[in-house]
């Protein structure tokens, strides 16, 4: 808790007190929320490893309480999106009693029906506060969508897969590529958007 609090304030007092053009909260939001993910690609397949998952979640809800402020549902949405991960892995590494993979298999079904519950929540209140308002629309619409679909990649089944995920805000296509993203108008114009910054100085969204 003293980390969340810790990284809240930071946020809070020296990046939006200073008011930057250059980086949002929407923007540092998406970085937290994919650092989030990577961190888990790396050590969420080690039972061992754990204190590291832990230390990721934490962080990730200090980053929640500096740009979008208190979330229970958000906070709710990381803990059982660690705590499926841990289930899984116990399910997969260890020797576990026949009885006690059965409740876990059920209890998995809860967390699954809970997390999609949230994942609608959540992204009313990014829009509620106008979390994704960016310098040009075209960033406003790129953050929209890439929020989202970083909202939806909690405990999503399987990896990214051949395909790269695509979601459409109003008439506009984006496109997460990974180390960029990609806006498509309805005009076809494309545009090419990435990340700058460090999420403790605040960080900001840049498509050309």
């Amino acid at each position: 808790m003293l980390q969340i609090i810790i990284l809240a304030v930071a946020l809070m007092s020296g990046v939006w007190g200073c008011a930057t053009a250059n980086v949002s909260r929407g923007a540092t939001l998406l970085s937290g929320v994919n650092q989030y993910h990577s961190e888990m690609q790396r050590v969420g397949g080690q039972p061992g490893r754990w204190p590291e998952r832990q230390h990721a979640a934490t962080a990730l809800k200090g980053v929640i309480t500096g740009t979008l402020g208190s979330s229970p549902e958000f906070y709710r949405l990381v803990d059982l999106d660690l705590r499926k991960r841990e289930f899984v892995l116990t399910m997969r590494e260890t020797n576990v009693r026949a009885d006690r993979v059965d409740e876990m298999k059920q209890e998995l079904v809860q967390i699954d029906d809970e997390i999609a519950a949230l994942k609608p929540v959540i992204k009313t209140q990014l829009n509620a506060v106008r979390i994704a308002d960016q310098p040009t629309e075209i960033e406003s619409i790129a953050t929209v969508g890439l929020l989202g679909m970083a909202v939806d990649g909690f405990s999503a089944t399987g990896g990214r897969g051949l395909e790269a995920p695509s979601t459409k805000v109003s008439e506009y296509v984006i496109t997460d590529l990974g180390s960029f993203a990609t806006v498509r108008s309805p005009k076809g114009q494309m545009y090419r958007c990435t990340l700058f910054g460090q999420i403790e100085d605040g960080v900001g969204i840049r498509c050309e």
